[in-house]
């Protein structure tokens, strides 16, 4: 399979609830892979006592950022007792730590939702900046791990969501459950004065085109992965709707961060910023990674 040959598993933990929903589904991912558990947090305070001069209240921060760390740690092992866990508290704003934290790591697990976040936001800023940015694909947990559901993951032929569907098997064989292969698909628009599209499709054999597509991006995963069953779905509707409707029964939505419609300037693809806001459940964000191997 394509993999990220990545050391151990990565948790960020703020002391929110929804940290300890990820620490929790990092040490199941983590035992499942049989590698370490490590658990980052941030800890900004040093950078403001670099301009201002040292805190009165710096000890007391510190060693509350050593207690939730720790408190991560204790959760972590009520999961696998037999976990390798670690952490750590390091100095930096959180985006640039995890970042830096992915470089090695097979797999970044976050919280949807930080103490920072802004209520009216979905999920929070740092979770949509390190999915953009990360080195290893990255895990965005909303609530408690589902332990039942398909996985799904969301298909357009690009080479970038043939990585995708290499996790979404290997999860779905870890999972033991069934894969759902999802290429949704429109007719085609045009933004550019003076392009000219066909006035009439013939919607059967456009169909058929693109069921063809998704066929072949499936078939050779399935043949890697006889265990996992499939179904596949070609459905004609936007891409992010589609995928944010299939998350409602999944145990985990799997997506690209850039496919065939993401714009150049964009960090992640419409299509996946879209679900990584809107979806029902657990999300997995796979970019193009230079250190992975294909088995």
């Amino acid at each position: 399979m394509t993999t990220r040959t990545g050391a151990f598993v990565v948790v960020g933990v703020d002391g929110s609830a929804s940290a300890l929903d990820a620490v929790r589904a990092g040490a199941q991912a983590a035992a499942a892979q049989h590698l370490p558990l490590r658990v980052v947090h941030a800890f900004v305070w040093p950078l403001y006592a670099t301009v201002q001069g040292p805190l009165p209240t710096d000890v007391g921060l510190r060693r509350e950022a050593d207690e939730l760390v720790a408190e991560a740690v204790a959760e972590a092992k009520k999961v696998s007792a037999d976990l390798p866990v670690t952490g750590a508290v390091v100095d930096g704003t959180p985006t640039p730590v995890l970042l830096r934290a992915t470089r090695d790591a097979a797999l970044l697990v976050l919280g949807h939702r930080g103490l920072g976040g802004f209520t009216e936001l979905l999920v929070g800023s740092t979770a949509v900046q390190v999915s953009a940015r990360a080195d290893c694909p990255v895990l965005v947990v909303r609530g408690e791990s589902r332990a039942d559901g398909p996985v799904v993951v969301g298909v357009d032929g690009s080479a970038l969501s043939t990585e995708a569907l290499g996790f979404a098997f290997a999860e779905a064989a870890r999972r033991d459950t069934t894969l759902v292969a999802v290429h949704a698909w429109q007719i085609p628009t045009s933004f550019i004065a003076g392009e000219v599209l066909p006035l009439v499709y013939d919607l059967d054999a456009a169909t058929a085109a693109e069921e063809r597509t998704l066929a072949e991006a499936v078939a050779g995963w399935s043949e890697r992965y006889p265990e996992v069953p499939v179904r596949q779905r070609v459905v004609y509707g936007a891409p992010a709707r589609v995928l944010i409707e299939e998350s409602a029964a999944a145990q985990l939505t799997v997506v690209g961060a850039h496919g065939r419609g993401a714009l150049g300037g964009m960090l992640l693809g419409s299509v996946s910023h879209t679900v990584l806001h809107h979806a029902k459940g657990p999300l997995a964000i796979v970019r193009h990674q230079a250190g992975s191997r294909k088995d």
